[in-house]
């Protein structure tokens, strides 16, 4: 992009505007046990012309900014996941730019009843296998509006060995099993090219599919954009799901048994800010951050991938 730097009124050459483009995405959330769901992707906001918000909306207004002027980011860590059976995971963490918040995801529904439903969220956690309930019910978690897609629900019918939902993603509700074994796919994320390269982020975690008595199913697949692939209870053995990958805000995969391995956490979540490559950015104490000055042409792409603290332009 070519800025006009001509002379106003013998002043120096004047800078564009501090227009920034924004990505945000919070933490995805983590695992319950037994019988858990898929949890749900962090809040995905975006400010990107021609792309997508979470939950289907269009992209945001872009900020203006003022120089010399001192911005809060924070960049949500994943939900943590439970570590005894019977518990509940935690929601993801939410992430900041300056007036842009978006919301941690909701963690999965868990525990070994049918009472556990799906955490609400950026995007809403999936309901648990609600284990040995005949016509039990386990509802997904509220996905938030602009953000993020709700998570499946779960409904056994009155067959023995059913799956768990999946959670929801940036781009689409989890998957529901019904009356099927497997386990449900989490909700695909939603692609951006802010960095110059399209990338999903914000994938819903996979469910936990029933290879036992009376089933026969596979575990549900991660949701394209860092969803943790769901577990499954197999008849010689179990497998959990696997944390949401860092740094897309993916929630984790569906958890069963806490004695079989560490805890299935979200992913963590970013702030990508795009501006004029005629500014420069300082950023503070306790954020972790890298910019790109060459990527995409006429611009500079700064990437926070943790922490929080406060930045500025010049």
């Amino acid at each position: 992009m070519a800025w006009n730097f001509g002379l106003l009124g013998g002043a120096g050459p004047q800078l564009p505007p501090l227009i920034v483009e924004y990505l945000v995405v919070a933490g995805g959330g983590g695992a319950s046990f037994n019988y858990g769901g898929g949890a749900g992707a962090g809040g995905y906001r975006s400010s990107v012309s021609g792309e997508s918000s979470g939950g289907g909306a269009s992209a945001e207004t872009s900020l203006t900014l003022s120089a010399s002027t001192s911005y809060t980011v924070t960049v949500g860590a994943g939900g943590a996941g439970a570590t005894s059976n019977g518990t509940l995971g935690a929601n993801g963490s939410n992430s900041v730019f300056s007036s842009v918040t978006s919301n941690g995801g909701g963690r999965s529904g868990g525990s070994s009843s049918a009472s556990a439903n799906g955490g609400d969220g950026g995007s809403g956690g999936g309901g648990s296998m609600p284990n040995q309930v005949y016509g039990g019910i386990s509802y997904g978690g509220s996905g938030t509006n602009g953000q993020g897609y709700d998570g499946g629900t779960t409904i056994r019918p009155s067959t023995y060995g059913r799956g768990s939902a999946g959670g929801g993603g940036a781009g689409a509700v989890g998957v529901s099993p019904g009356d099927s074994s497997n386990g449900g796919n989490g909700g695909v994320g939603v692609a951006s090219s802010i960095t110059g390269n399209s990338i999903y982020r914000g994938g819903g975690g996979g469910g936990l599919g029933w290879d036992g008595p009376g089933g026969s199913g596979l575990p549900g697949a991660g949701g394209l954009g860092g969803g943790g692939n769901g577990g499954d209870i197999v008849i010689n053995g179990q497998n959990n799901g696997t944390s949401g990958q860092a740094n897309t805000g993916g929630g984790a995969g569906s958890g069963f048994d806490a004695n079989l391995g560490a805890p299935i956490n979200g992913g963590s979540g970013v702030v990508i800010l795009k501006y004029p490559d005629t500014r420069t950015i300082s950023v503070g104490a306790g954020l972790t951050a890298s910019t790109d000055p060459t990527s995409v042409p006429g611009y500079k792409i700064t990437t926070f991938t943790a922490g929080t603290g406060t930045i500025s332009f010049s």
